[in-house]
């Protein structure tokens, strides 16, 4: 098995989150910046909406960091939509250049990883991330019209409504405030084990997800002891006892410190969202939201963040084809910690 560890050597400067009323109400949500109660953020359509959540994000990334667009060499963004227009056109008014993602709900990882690589690689001094999902948007495009009423099953998720952008930089700018560091990262495989129904994303992407941190691990040296929490986004309720279950078979038990995304942003008592949340705005709003700020006032030390993502589109669905999965992660510690200090290193 080839070595796939990065050693991106990059800091997450700053990081801002936009969401939805629903995603308001939730445990987390006095954790994010802005929300709006009807989810249209003063847009006529759900996508216009979920543009807007995405220029605002990134207006506040970089205004929280007092950086200029002008001083952002590289800007990576996505989100569900078809072409990924809710990024493309959300960020129009940014004279950045751009790369357009689609890693569905891993992309908020997918786009760390590459921002930060390009960063420890010379390739730029500053890189932005931004994605977004909407769930009106995403139910329009992915199943039914919200009008027609569909009952989900049991497994079925809730797309997130939210937006989160990211400011990366140098590790030489490691005397800033930065959130966290960026010290390893680990691209997933697409692992397709024949599930087909698109209410049950956690079973598709959990094997996925068991991969990455499977090699990460091993390649590593490290164990899940070593981290203070492995994050998941979004597997949800099922993907998380399948991924935990499937973990436990190889020897390793990872349930007392493992939680995921798609869990923690609904509360499952009061919201009805089933299985919990998923999306691309989902893991980015609650890493931006919520697990930065604890990793950069040290009570996070370190931890694993695997966004994992269902590669499925609107007609491979309608024509009945199994759904690959993706999970790419990241090695963040709290900029408390001294570099040597990493299991890795």
């Amino acid at each position: 098995m080839s070595q796939s560890i990065l050693h991106p050597g990059a800091v997450i400067l700053s990081a801002a989150t936009v969401v939805g009323g629903k995603e308001h109400d939730g445990p987390l949500g006095a954790h994010f910046d802005f929300f709006n109660g009807n989810d249209r953020f003063g847009q006529d359509t759900w996508e216009k909406a979920e543009s807007e959540m995405q220029r605002m994000a990134l207006s506040a990334a970089l205004s929280k960091a007092d950086v200029t667009p002008d001083a952002v060499d590289m800007l990576f963004a996505g989100d569900l939509l078809n072409q990924c227009v809710g990024s493309s056109y959300g960020l129009l008014s940014y004279d950045v250049p751009y790369f357009g993602l689609y890693g569905a709900c891993s992309t908020s990882a997918e786009g760390l990883i590459l921002a930060a690589s390009m960063i420890g690689g010379g390739h730029a001094h500053r890189a932005a991330v931004v994605t977004s999902s909407h769930n009106a948007a995403a139910e329009r495009q992915f199943r039914t019209p919200l009008e027609y009423g569909g009952q989900r099953p049991p497994t079925g998720q809730w797309t997130v409504t939210g937006a989160g952008a990211f400011l990366l930089a140098e590790a030489a700018t490691r005397e800033d405030p930065a959130l966290a560091l960026v010290t390893h990262a680990m691209p997933g495989i697409v692992v397709d084990l024949g599930i087909s129904d698109a209410n049950h994303m956690g079973a598709a992407m959990a094997p996925a997800a068991v991969s990455t941190l499977t090699r990460y691990l091993e390649q590593s040296g490290s164990a899940p002891g070593d981290y203070d929490l492995i994050v998941t986004g979004d597997l949800g309720w099922e993907g998380s006892r399948i991924l935990c279950d499937l973990m436990a078979a190889k020897g390793m038990d990872i349930s007392p410190i493992h939680n995921d995304c798609g869990k923690m942003i609904f509360s499952r008592n009061t919201q009805d969202t089933h299985c919990g949340g998923s999306g691309c705005g989902c893991a980015a709003v609650v890493l931006g939201g919520y697990l930065l700020p604890m990793l950069q006032r040290g009570d996070l030390k370190r931890i694993l963040f695997m966004a994992t993502g269902a590669m499925m589109s609107p007609d491979s669905v309608k024509q009945g084809q199994t759904i690959p999965g993706v999970a790419h992660l990241l090695c963040l510690e709290s900029p408390t910690l001294r570099p040597t200090q990493s299991p890795t290193q």
